[in-house]
């Protein structure tokens, strides 16, 4: 075969026009990752992920978006009765849009990054927590317990939080969900950027309108309610423990491993919201120390939290806490709730003061 220039086609030169398009992007491509890999290098070590978070946040994620797609393709299929069957089947069995909401950036989404490494570390949580024997809170867990009292709204209230525990569980076990349990506004973008990647999928056609509906129908029938969060802080106000029983609850809570309701009887007790105090309660530190103190829990019970707390996460050093726990103790109710005071302003009205601070 001639090697003559002469003899190149347009269609040799259009592949190497190709070929010569593809390097530059993998040029760049190589530049990127060079720089996320710089960037995660000089990360603090308290930054970065572990690899246990890490592969849960990524199960977490990809069951989400599924359950969302499943549901939209669903209705949409249902909806469409009437299309050609090829409509119906390019609906029914696209491609997952997870990647394509990947590489757009779309989920590195502040708020719902957030929302999902902390769930992520407090389901994860669950299982590092050291469960306290029988003889020590009782033979029935606390939920237990409060599942079979005697006043009906407590009972009623206990069940959800089990019935919601339940489905949380589902995904640790399965990494599958029916429902992704997001707060309404988090689920609101979520929704329509999966409809808009299964419309683009498409291509323009007489199915958008069929996704906008299915996707309204969608976040109709969502019920933030059902979450998890939103069962247990319900079941805390419910109970209402008073200050001297609160010690009692939160010991059993612990011991059970029962981590929601330790941040939803603390935040009941505070008058904090449940998404603060979760992140209060799995940073650690010293905001968890005037909580604790600020719900009025004496010197043991602030001890019991702290040391179960530093045996389920190795980065929490046991000794430091053990040698803050005499100051912690000096710290009077009053003074952590003065302390704790902006927390218990609405979470938009402290997100407003935080950026008017930073645009000082």
């Amino acid at each position: 075969m001639s090697i003559d220039q002469r003899d190149w086609d347009d269609g040799a030169r259009a592949s190497a026009s190709t070929l010569f398009a593809r390097a530059a992007a993998a040029a760049r491509h190589a530049d990127r990752r060079l720089a996320e890999a710089i960037e995660d290098f000089f990360l603090p070590e308290d930054s970065k992920l572990d690899d246990r978070t890490r592969a849960a946040l990524a199960a977490t994620l990809t069951a989400i978006v599924a359950a969302v797609e499943r549901d939209l393709r669903r209705r949409a299929v249902a909806h469409s009765s009437g299309a050609d069957s090829t409509a119906i089947q390019r609906i029914e069995d696209g491609a997952p849009v997870l990647d394509r909401l990947v590489g757009s950036g779309l989920l590195r989404d502040f708020d719902m990054m957030r929302e999902l490494i902390a769930r992520t570390r407090q389901d994860l949580l669950v299982d590092l927590l050291p469960a306290l024997p029988p003889d020590e809170i009782g033979s029935a867990s606390l939920l237990a317990r409060l599942a079979g009292s005697a006043d009906p709204r407590v009972a009623d209230a206990a069940l959800a939080v089990m019935a919601a525990e339940s489905r949380r569980r589902g995904l640790i076990d399965s990494h599958r969900l029916e429902r992704t349990e997001l707060p309404a506004e988090l689920q609101h973008r979520l929704v329509w950027w999966v409809a808009a990647a299964i419309r683009e999928q498409l291509g323009p056609s007489a199915a958008d309108r069929i996704i906008a509906e299915v996707a309204l129908r969608a976040l109709a029938d969502h019920d933030e309610g059902d979450r998890l969060e939103s069962a247990a802080m319900r079941l805390a106000a419910t109970v209402d423990p008073q200050p001297a029983e609160l010690a009692t609850v939160l010991r059993h809570a612990l011991g059970d491993r029962r981590v929601a309701l330790v941040i939803a009887f603390l935040g009941h007790a505070l008058g904090i919201d449940y998404a603060t105090m979760r992140q209060i309660v799995l940073d650690g530190g010293d905001q968890l120390w005037l909580a604790l103190r600020g719900a009025g829990l004496d010197r043991a019970t602030v001890a019991r939290v702290g040391l179960s707390l530093c045996e389920a996460d190795p980065r929490r050093d046991v000794e430091a806490f053990a040698d803050q726990l005499e100051a912690i103790a000096a710290v009077t109710p009053d003074e952590a709730r003065g302390a704790l005071a902006p927390l218990r302003l609405h979470p938009d009205f402290r997100a407003a003061m935080a950026e008017l601070e930073k645009r000082r």
